[in-house]
């Protein structure tokens, strides 16, 4: 007799960590592999958590790969410059949408760690400022 067991009872959130919407086309993002010394792939967030993004690229990053992401979310742009501007996170691709299609690419990456002192406490603060919708 085989049993199995249900590992999370029907519509129970599955994520470590909730999503909020991104206004489209009002968060940008700056990419680049690792390899390259400069952000060179441009993109737009959908949606955002602590631990990950859904995004588009001017081209395709094939899941498995490492890069960083500089990421601008929508109220950042009016805290002027310096380190406030943008959370800066390493990631790695999950998934990518068919690249054949014309136009950007969908992707999503999960974050492997915040680049530098403050990021994390960053993104969670513009999180929780209330502007944001939860995604479902």
């Amino acid at each position: 007799m085989k049993i199995t067991i249900d590992p999370e009872p029907q519509g129970a959130e599955r994520r470590r960590f909730p999503r909020f919407e991104l206004m489209a086309g009002y968060s940008p993002l700056k990419l680049r592999l690792l390899e390259n010394e400069v952000f060179d792939i441009d993109g737009f967030g959908y949606d955002i958590s602590e631990g990950g993004l859904r995004f588009e690229a001017d081209r395709g990053i094939e899941p498995g790969t490492t890069i960083a992401m500089q990421i601008m979310l929508p109220t950042m742009h009016n805290s002027g410059t310096g380190p406030g501007r943008a959370v800066f996170v390493f990631a790695n691709v999950v998934w990518i949408e068919d690249e054949d299609e014309p136009g950007p690419v969908k992707m999503a990456a999960v974050f492997t760690r915040f680049a530098r002192a403050g990021d994390r406490e960053r993104l969670l603060g513009e999180l929780r400022t209330g502007r944001y919708r939860r995604a479902a």
